[in-house]
């Protein structure tokens, strides 16, 4: 499989296909497309992409966009461990807490939103930072009760990494951007931990990139 990823370091959703992709042991070429200084608004990546935004990721001539989509092309086409259940109620499970995070926590305070805050409607930093938290803390305190349920064991679905812990852990980086309390979260943090034990999690951080600033 010939591989093209488009993404950017600090984007949550390009790290999470990042995760995939090393979790199935496939390597991809990278294109970097520098989101704060809007390269992903040049006219060569909206001919490839007209959304604009990143990941996006050319499979043998096929251009893939959005991570969860992405992740379950490479679940279904690629060898190595499967990233959902083989039953349908874990794979619901699984598809489900990964869209808390890609579905509901993610998209109000990623980085276009940020900056409508900051510039269309002149919020300051403290504001934002009001914003980012209030509501991946929201969406933190369904996740940690939902991780109370006897289907968690080692990860958030069992005792091997799924789409759910791929979405959770980008996330966590995100939280640390502004200082997010994590102390009300202990299933949260273990499962974290866990999968930060492991080489394709780390290999896979922003810090890793070779982008990285």
């Amino acid at each position: 499989m010939s591989l093209v990823l488009h993404g950017y370091y600090r984007s949550s959703a390009a790290f999470r296909v990042r995760i995939a992709l090393a979790l199935k042991g496939l390597a991809a070429d990278q294109v970097f497309h520098h989101l704060r200084r809007g390269e992903q608004r040049l006219p060569d990546y909206l001919a490839l992409n007209p959304q604009g935004m990143v990941p996006a990721l050319e499979a043998d001539g096929a251009l893939l966009t959005q991570s969860l989509a992405i992740i379950e092309y490479l679940d279904e086409t690629a060898v190595g461990p499967a990233l959902l259940p083989a039953d349908p109620l874990g794979r619901a499970r699984v598809r489900a807490l990964a869209q808390m995070v890609a579905c509901d926590i993610h998209p109000i305070d990623n980085l276009r939103v940020l900056n409508y805050l900051r510039h269309d409607l002149r919020q300051d930093e403290a504001a934002v930072a009001r914003w980012y938290n209030h509501w991946i803390a929201a969406g933190f305190d369904a996740i940690e009760q939902r991780l109370a349920e006897p289907q968690t064991g080692r990860f958030m679905h069992g005792d091997s990494p799924t789409l759910a812990d791929i979405c959770l852990v980008p996330q966590l980086f995100n939280a640390a951007n502004f200082k997010l309390n994590l102390a009300p979260y202990p299933r949260i943090r273990r499962v974290f931990d866990a999968a930060m034990a492991l080489p394709p999690f780390a290999q896979a951080a922003p810090a890793q990139q070779p982008d990285a600033e």
